[in-house]
């Protein structure tokens, strides 16, 4: 690890600390997995408005993958692709119940075997639930690692493998945190607050 990531990495755990948090509301795995699921190109707070309806409305795995589908598509409408994510979640946990007797598995390729669920998704249940460190790669986390130089490539797998490489073990589930706080705070996409970020002296793509 050079210099320079160390210092990135230290004020990072400076600015947003190093507690492991999780944006989405969830109690159970199974939550977890749909939350993530449905938020794709959505905020995680409408999300979680969703989410703490649908969990009362559809208590475990079964209710789900017994769902009918254009019922869920009305109860998720608001998160947006409301079609391919409604047949997602009712696959999906139809493949925990057949595969894993309703139980959401550990393993990324197990998870990754279930209808809607690429490597963001799994590292995130991976992250939250199991407590395995695991870099997840979202929008955020693609564009901010990039501008600050921590990696060049632009497919977010190979994103997941060289920020691997690059940062200790301790930090990986942490840089997702903390890159898309900034990404939402001071790195924004549209209009990057330059002169306000504490990284600005370290960062190749600072606006001057």
């Amino acid at each position: 690890m050079t210099k320079r990531v160390r210092e990135i990495l230290d004020r990072l755990d400076g600015h947003y600390g190093t507690d492991i948090h999780c944006f989405l509301s969830y109690e159970k795995p199974h939550e977890l997995l749909i939350s993530t699921i449905m938020s794709a190109q959505c905020t995680d707070e409408r999300v979680n408005r969703v989410a703490a309806e649908l969990y009362r409305k559809y208590p475990d795995v079964r209710s789900f993958a017994e769902a009918d589908l254009k019922e869920l598509e009305r109860d998720i409408h608001s998160v947006g692709f409301y079609h391919t994510k409604a047949i997602h979640i009712i696959g999906c946990c139809r493949a925990l119940l057949e595969k894993f007797g309703g139980e959401v598995p550990e393993a990324i390729d197990d998870l990754t075997s279930l209808p809607g669920v690429g490597r963001k998704t799994a590292n995130v249940v991976r992250t939250h639930v199991f407590n395995e460190p695991a870099v997840v790669v979202d929008t955020h986390v693609k564009r901010v690692s990039g501008l600050l130089g921590l990696t060049k490539e632009k497919d977010p797998e190979k994103i997941e493998y060289d920020l691997m490489k690059k940062l200790p073990k301790d930090h990986w589930s942490l840089i997702n945190l903390q890159l898309i706080s900034l990404g939402r705070q001071l790195c924004v996409a549209r209009r990057p607050k330059c002169e306000a970020c504490f990284l600005r002296d370290l960062c190749p793509s600072r606006r001057d």
